[in-house]
């Protein structure tokens, strides 16, 4: 269980990502109510905490994308960090060379899953790896 305090910053991340819920699961989708991905989900905290991130580099879903995702991030501002807290990201390594975000949040973790095809919140899967564990810029 999380018990870090929820600072207002990061309660605006997981407000402005929870505004995603329910939009359909879409590849490179920036859009809520049209479509997004884990990327967008993303982005969307990044926003909602009052942060600018530079331009997403090109991605694709399959392939051996682990070390393009990790140096996408850090060019992006975000930080590797050991223990999460609500608003952090969890990279999961859902199988060899595919890489899923996932914001974490009280409740759980809230993404774009492909498999549901839209945005759910929930507990995160315990057969899920966890690869990295990412910090949004300014947030700790």
């Amino acid at each position: 269980m999380l018990v870090a305090r929820l600072t207002r910053r990061r309660q605006a991340a997981i407000a402005a990502a929870r505004a995603g819920l329910g939009t359909r699961f879409h590849p490179q989708g920036r859009n809520v109510g049209i479509g997004l991905d884990c990327i967008g989900v993303a982005l969307l905290a990044a926003t909602g905490a009052g942060l600018q991130l530079g331009p997403v580099p090109a991605y694709a879903l399959g392939g051996d994308h682990d070390a393009l995702l990790a140096d996408a991030l850090c060019r992006l501002g975000l930080r590797r960090v050991r223990r999460v807290q609500p608003a952090d990201l969890i990279e999961y390594a859902l199988a060899p060379g595919h890489r899923h975000l996932a914001l974490v949040t009280d409740r759980g973790i809230l993404h774009a899953h492909a498999g549901l095809g839209r945005v759910v919140e929930g507990p995160a899967p315990d057969d899920w790896p966890v690869a990295a564990c990412w910090a949004l810029p300014g947030l700790r």
